[in-house]
């Protein structure tokens, strides 16, 4: 499935900018070739134009230029900028930079040139208006194929965001993979594993209780909880290797690899801290009230995603329905018991009643000392261990932070792939075309249409859902409905499009089979009840 989702990435992404380019084109949106009416003024009086370069200023009436180009600005523009008078070629140039007095049209047309800060037009010099200002008709450079320069200029970008990214991996490994190697060496982790072994029975039936893959997967999802991602992904790119280890069929996802990604994808942090910076920093009155509700939205994800890997597993469709409901009773009732009291309580109107009770400031600052602490004491813990069951604790941490930098040089392939794919279809306009796609269903949910690009964007790209979060939140404000419904969005979720890539990556899985339709129910489930938690709680 995820080679036809890249493919579509891909096609829709380059197709919608080709199709916007020809019409661009058709229309002239750029008024290529056309002569707009400017004024042209020297800094001191002019009796005569020799050929050399003098400094004026550009001044368009905001009148003919919101006639020119069918645009609304609501002033006059004034330009600084270079006029260059060859009266042999005949040819008056005119060159200026783009400042904060350029508006927005010129600046997206000085991108699209590809040299971002200037633009060049032949001007004609007509009326005199008296010893400094010339009327004057300038033509601008020609714009041709602007959406696809963008989706060009951004797939090389990716590309080198997602080396950046394999790359900067590398130390954390080191450190992380290190540091594991010596507690697996002391049967530390034997011991976390065996802890913990009623819920990873049930998660992960194939995989051996005392298999190393145990403790990575467990440490993972405590760093994950923790709001720790330079611990959490070392952990996990760790157990996909032990984990590929017990892989019958290599290349090909196990139901345990997918059964991990799911939790993974699924997001569930006890304290979503950059969403919460975001928010202080936008002035938030209490920028930490959304960690109730993106544990609310985390948890439906969670239950979801692990409920369609267990539906996955048994395949009712093999087996038989009545088959799959005796082998699977146990877990869905457990699932159905979860979601039947979690609506009780909300629609009983307690949930909200314990709002009032619970301190989300005090809550905020119990898990930041945890998650300032826990890396150090993990450190200390696990080195301190071995150090007692006399493990060579520095040989054997140097044995297993080599292998950091294979996994980092070996995701590279699969993140340039999945984030050149992203980046062509956010620049290609394909975004665009899947939110007017999902609007009539947002609007049937109650869903606000300007949360729409966030809930999109989130399994996507971190940076791209960061940036839109922040954007609204400056727009409505951190503490309005659509702000704290963003906020939501953004710690119910996990990119799962790279969490993707980054795993299976790391292990040379080619054939996901249903990894990534789990990790997107689990994301439809997040979005889904952050809406309504939060019109619940706030609407």
């Amino acid at each position: 499935m995820l080679n036809y989702v890249w493919l579509g990435l891909l096609l829709l992404g380059i197709g919608v900018a080709l199709t916007t380019d020809i019409i661009d084109k058709t229309e002239n949106k750029y008024r290529n070739g056309e002569e707009l009416a400017v004024e042209i003024i020297f800094q001191d009086s002019v009796k005569s134009l020799a050929d050399q370069k003098y400094d004026v200023k550009l001044k368009v009436k905001k009148n003919s230029f919101n006639s020119f180009y069918n645009l609304n600005e609501s002033k006059d523009i004034e330009q600084s900028a270079t006029l260059t008078i060859d009266s042999k070629k005949n040819k008056n140039l005119l060159y200026f930079k783009v400042d904060k007095n350029t508006p927005a049209f010129w600046k997206e047309m000085a991108k699209i040139t590809g040299k971002k800060d200037d633009l060049t037009g032949s001007v004609l010099l007509k009326n005199k208006i008296d010893a400094k200002t010339f009327q004057a008709e300038i033509i601008l450079e020609d714009i041709a194929f602007a959406k696809m320069k963008e989706v060009t200029n951004s797939a090389l970008d990716y590309a080198g965001i997602a080396v950046n990214i394999a790359l900067g991996l590398i130390g954390i490994m080191a450190l992380w993979l290190g540091v594991m190697k010596v507690a697996e060496e002391a049967g530390l982790i034997k011991i976390i594993a065996n802890a913990m072994k009623p819920l990873t029975k049930f998660l992960f039936p194939d995989v051996p209780q005392d298999h190393p893959a145990m403790g990575a997967m467990i440490m993972n999802m405590a760093a994950n909880m923790l709001g720790l991602g330079n611990a959490a992904t070392p952990f996990g790119l760790k157990a996909m290797e032990e984990l590929d280890k017990l892989n019958p069929e290599k290349g090909t996802a196990t139901n345990a690899m997918i059964m991990f990604l799911a939790v993974n994808t699924a997001g569930l942090t006890l304290i979503p801290v950059t969403a919460i910076a975001i928010r202080a920093a936008a002035g938030s009155s209490d920028p930490a009230i959304i960690i109730g509700t993106s544990i609310f939205g985390a948890l439906c994800a969670t239950i979801v995603g692990i409920t369609t890997v267990k539906i996955f597993e048994k395949n009712p469709f093999r087996i038989g329905f009545a088959q799959f409901l005796q082998e699977s009773k146990k877990g869905l009732i457990i699932f159905s018991s979860i979601i039947v009291l979690v609506l009780v309580l909300l629609f009983s109107g307690v949930a909200s009643g314990l709002t009032k009770f619970i301190n989300p400031e005090l809550f905020k600052s119990i898990i930041q000392v945890i998650s300032t602490l826990a890396i150090p004491m993990l450190i200390f813990i696990f080195i301190g261990y071995g150090a007692i069951k006399k493990v060579k604790i520095y040989e054997v941490f140097v044995e297993g932070a080599k292998e950091g930098f294979d996994v980092a040089v070996r995701i590279i392939p699969y993140l340039v792939a999945m984030l050149v794919a992203i980046g062509i279809f956010r620049a290609g306009g394909g975004m665009d075309i899947l939110i007017y796609a999902l609007t009539p269903f947002t609007n049937l949910i109650g869903m606000p249409a300007e949360a729409l690009p966030m809930a999109i964007m989130r399994p996507l790209s971190g940076s791209g859902s960061l940036g839109i979060m922040a954007e609204i939140i400056a727009t409505h404000g951190p503490d309005s409905f659509i702000g704290i419904l963003v906020s939501t969005f953004f710690g119910s979720t996990e990119t799962t499009f790279y969490v993707l890539a980054v795993y299976f990556g790391a292990v040379n899985i080619r054939k996901t089979r249903y990894a990534l339709t789990a990790g997107l129910l689990a994301d439809v489930a997040g979005i889904l009840g952050a809406v309504f938690i939060v019109k619940l709680l706030f609407g």
